[in-house]
């Protein structure tokens, strides 16, 4: 029941950070920022991922998670179709090195954090953030732009894509007096076996709602 109660992460993922290499990010840059600032606001306010720890950082989210609890269902939001040309070719770079023959993006969007914005140290708690491999594309950013993972303050310069582990504490601080604008998406492998404890963790979580 504890195994339940605790699902562990893929084993394929980081526990640190890996780096995945440069991207061609020239006509994402353009596009996004070329992005009104009605379009930011309307988009962060309708985002589904509005945890608290996430202070001030606003989002677009094109494609997101069905549930929390399970990574392999999800759906795409409003804007995936009218971005996915400039989305899709800077994200097939940055996990060409998986080698996964049926890979799978569940959740996708950009993060917009002002100069002074904070994200506050947490962890990706949520049974689906446990599977897919977390990554970065960092489109804009400065020198005092900081990603702490534990105890150690990594900087990330842009075009240079990333896994970051989620699932031990991090946070995210710009000191800067200029913007720090990431992709961020998740990644699996549609192939892989599912972890033994999916499915039971599923039937419980069920019963617990039918209750």
């Amino acid at each position: 029941m504890n195994d339940i109660a605790r699902p562990a992460a893929n084993p394929r993922k980081t526990t640190s950070i890996r780096k995945l290499g440069s991207i061609d990010i020239a006509a994402l840059l353009a596009a996004v920022q070329a992005i009104p600032e009605a379009v930011w606001d309307a988009e962060n306010a309708d985002k589904p991922n509005k945890f608290e720890a996430l202070d001030k950082t606003r989002h677009i989210v094109f494609r997101f998670v069905d549930s929390t609890r399970d990574w392999r269902g999800s759906h795409d939001r409003l804007r995936w179709e009218e971005w996915k040309a400039l989305l899709q070719p800077v994200m097939d770079q940055a996990v060409a090195d998986y080698g996964y023959a049926r890979g799978v993006f569940p959740r996708v969007m950009l993060a917009r954090m002002g100069p002074g914005g904070v994200i506050q140290p947490h962890i990706d708690a949520n049974p689906a953030a446990k599977w897919p491999h977390k990554i970065h594309v960092p489109l804009t950013t400065n020198e005092k732009v900081g990603f702490v993972i534990g105890n150690t303050v990594h900087h990330f310069p842009v075009g240079e894509a990333v896994e970051v582990n989620n699932l031990g504490p991090h946070a995210v601080y710009n000191e800067g007096d200029s913007e720090r604008i990431h992709l961020i998406f998740e990644y699996y492998d549609a192939d892989q076996p599912e972890p033994d404890w999916l499915a039971p963790f599923l039937e419980q979580d069920a019963a617990r709602r039918q209750a």
